[in-house]
């Protein structure tokens, strides 16, 4: 009975060495972007690129945000080895003041769950101007 449960065990073992051989792994170009100085209402929809670099099907099961205010949107099907994808994230740009979110990835890759950050900030340009012309006297106006 030992040595059938020690060949087994073997077994089992040899078989999750040999499941591990064949492993997702994503790459991005950058794991931020940056939208700089943006108008409000003006398109808030950005990209993350990557590759699987692994020689496994990748497969994105979640893409979450850390606010509603951003949206992200995950490729449907798998990415094949050394191909390529998408996510896309889009943040509501009617909200004036800084950005800093994360969205973050989760997959069957080797590091299964990825920090992505968007930052930069909305300005109302609207806003701005009356602020200008509020500082100058009667005469300058």
């Amino acid at each position: 009975m030992k040595k059938l449960i020690t060949i087994l065990f073997i077994g089992l073992a040899s078989l999750a060495i040999n499941a591990q051989d064949k492993v997702a792994k994503i790459e991005f170009k950058t794991d931020t972007v940056d939208y700089g100085t943006i108008e409000k209402g003006s398109n808030g929809v950005r990209v993350f690129e990557f590759t699987n670099t692994g020689n496994a099907p990748l497969i994105i099961s979640n893409v979450t945000s850390s606010c509603g205010c951003t949206i992200p949107k995950k490729p449907e099907g798998p990415i094949l080895p050394g191909k390529t994808g998408e996510i896309e994230v889009k943040y509501d740009t009617n909200r004036v003041n800084p950005i800093r979110k994360t969205i973050t990835v989760i997959s069957n890759a080797e590091t299964p769950t990825v920090a992505l950050k968007i930052k930069g900030e909305v300005i109302d340009t609207k806003t701005a101007n009356v602020l200008e012309k509020t500082n100058k006297s009667i005469v300058q106006q």
